[in-house]
């Protein structure tokens, strides 16, 4: 680690502490994607990795692997997977343990295994391999999607897939949902708009409210017979849905696909709340929104315009909104958000989330400039620990991507 009272920018907040995580000179860094659960639930410990970039990494570098970072030991960085393929990272909710996928697949082969491993480093094994068709298909997963996400009760695990044969273009993508006892695994949902899933379970501890799955749907979208994607959304854009994890009760949110406010594709979770956010963009004016909302029955893909739809517009105090990526804490009390390049360089935001779902974002206060290039391989991709006390955000400021950490301001 390195402190980098450097990065204070203008205006940055009184008592700001950066420390730079990751300083390999000639291997870059990065955070894991901001909505991923990669932190145990005292704020802590969490996982990062090397060798990689925002939005994932290559499954056949030998380089690449996770890491613990330890808060509490001088922000210690230890590794915890060595095998070449280790994707997609969950740590179980009561931060004992760290499931992950070994991705040796290919289009219409290979195989995809589910693993496990102590956050001290032992028990590892095996869960499951998937390595023939699925139950009832002739379906196999391919290029797994570098996120997995765990249900808050710790007994399921979803992650999305391609399933074509490796011949046919424009085959489907789908979701498959692990049951973490019985080492067993479920197909729930496939087609072809489903390139892009963004699979996030509900941090929610109602009984019910744990079996949902927060999930991005690209309409108009198109790849190649090795699940290359040529064009990832087209139209009025993609849509958001909740999806339960049998498979049932698919829902829609009120956002985007009017024709002229169109979802960017990231959202998430209000902390455990049923309340999700969004973060859309419009061309005439140019402006990039926070936007949250409640899912209602599904009755089509009519985004903004879905009957009985709730939503609020969090930005619309700031003036020019420009925001991009963005996270809460657990508890839905706070928010941390990227927004640039128009400013050179990004800037890092922190604000208040109401209660009140009429409310805009409440004390948005400017916490820097990360100074990064803003290429997609340098993306800020802020987010927070669950306690809300501590921000974490990628930059290339040094001319190779690493990972850092913001804090000091009041919990």
């Amino acid at each position: 680690m390195k402190r980098r009272p450097d990065l204070q920018s203008e205006g940055s907040l009184d008592g700001l502490e950066i420390i730079q995580l990751t300083t390999e000179e000639d291997v870059p860094s990065s955070h894991i994607y901001m909505e991923a659960q990669i932190f145990t639930p005292d704020s802590k410990r969490f996982i990062l990795h090397r060798s990689a970039h925002p939005h994932g990494s290559d499954p056949e570098d030998p380089e690449h692997n996770y890491l613990i970072c330890d808060l509490e030991s001088n922000c210690e960085l230890i590794p915890i997977t060595e095998e070449i393929g280790a994707t997609a990272p969950s740590v179980s909710p009561d931060g004992t343990t760290l499931y992950y996928f070994i991705d040796e697949t290919e289009p219409g082969g290979g195989s995809l295994t589910l693993k496990r491993v102590g956050m001290d480093g032992t028990g590892r094994q095996t869960l499951l391999t998937i390595d023939t068709p699925l139950s009832d298909t002739n379906l196999r997963p391919s290029r797994p999607y570098p996120l997995s996400t765990v249900s808050s009760d710790g007994k399921r695990l979803a992650i999305s897939a391609f399933f074509g044969d490796g011949k046919t273009a424009n085959a489907p993508w789908g979701l498959l949902v692990f049951d973490l006892e019985a080492a067993s695994v479920e197909l729930i949902i496939h087609g072809q708009s489903w390139c892009n899933m963004h699979p996030q379970y509900s941090r929610s501890l109602d009984a019910e409210e744990t079996h949902d799955i927060l999930i991005q749907e690209n309409h108009g979208n198109s790849c190649d017979p090795a699940g290359k994607v040529a064009k990832l959304v087209g139209g009025d854009g993609a849509d958001i849905h909740v999806i339960r994890d049998d498979g049932t009760k698919l829902r829609d949110l009120p956002w985007g696909r009017n024709g002229i406010e169109f979802c960017q594709g990231h959202q998430c979770w209000i902390g455990r709340s049923a309340r999700a956010l969004t973060s859309t963009s419009t061309r005439e004016p140019k402006s990039c929104q926070i936007i949250e909302g409640r899912a209602t029955d599904h009755v089509g893909h009519l985004g903004l315009n879905t009957p009985g739809g709730l939503r609020n517009d969090l930005s619309r105090d700031f003036p020019n909104p420009d925001f991009y990526h963005f996270a809460t804490d657990l508890a839905g009390q706070r928010l941390i958000t990227d927004a640039g390049p128009r400013d050179g360089g990004g800037s890092l935001y922190l604000g208040q989330l109401s209660t009140d779902e009429t409310a805009p974002l409440e004390n948005i206060t400017f916490l820097l400039n990360p100074r990064s290039s803003w290429e997609k391989g340098s993306h800020i991709h802020p987010f927070l620990s669950p306690d809300g006390s501590t921000g974490f955000f990628n930059s290339d400021e040094s001319g190779i991507l690493q990972a850092y950490m913001v804090k000091g301001w009041a919990v």
